[in-house]
């Protein structure tokens, strides 16, 4: 696994092998695939941060990487969704193309302080994408502790709690001591 974080003079470095990278540009690949299914409706209202649609995405992954405003109402859950989605939409894909292109060649990511909060936004949505259709809950840690290497999910839940591990070194590298 990378070296994890570093914090420099000139911004935030890591260090990934190959594979590592691989797997990230797999991954970031996949959710800008998957953002790209999100109607994008009238070009003239998306300019202007405005989306034709109301109604909650049906793909649970998208449901929950745009969350309803108001789970209680949804007359002013659409509307919300109406006045943020196309907004949110953006600054997804504007984060998820800046990470693919910060991977870059080599084995160091260097990232800026912009960067670093980009990448923070789409490891993130990688882990909540994942942690989705994995159907994870704040109990699960007991129910994978134990999980054979053999098992479909196996894969996916490491490379989950590697993305954890990956978020919490940028978090504390940001912030920490």
């Amino acid at each position: 696994m990378g070296s994890g974080f570093r914090r420099g003079s000139t911004g935030v470095r890591m260090s990934l092998d190959r594979v590592e990278k691989a797997v990230l540009a797999n991954l970031i690949g996949q959710l800008r695939q998957l953002l790209g299914e999100l109607p994008k409706g009238d070009p003239g209202l998306a300019e202007l941060g405005i989306s034709e649609s109301t109604e909650a995405p049906g793909d649970p992954v998208l449901a929950r990487l745009f969350p309803d405003g108001y789970r209680e109402d949804g007359a002013a859950s659409g509307e919300f969704r109406r006045y943020t989605e196309a907004s949110l939409r953006e600054g997804k894909e504007r984060d998820s193309e800046l990470a693919l292109r910060t991977l870059g060649e080599g084995s160091d990511v260097r990232l800026d302080a912009e960067q670093a909060q980009a990448w923070l936004r789409v490891l993130n949505d990688l882990r909540l994408a994942l942690g989705t259709r994995l159907e994870l809950s704040e109990d699960d840690h007991d129910r994978f502790r134990d999980l054979d290497e053999d098992d479909p999910e196996y894969t996916m839940i490491v490379t989950y709690d590697w993305l954890t591990q990956l978020q919490d070194g940028l978090v504390h590298c940001l912030w920490g001591e």
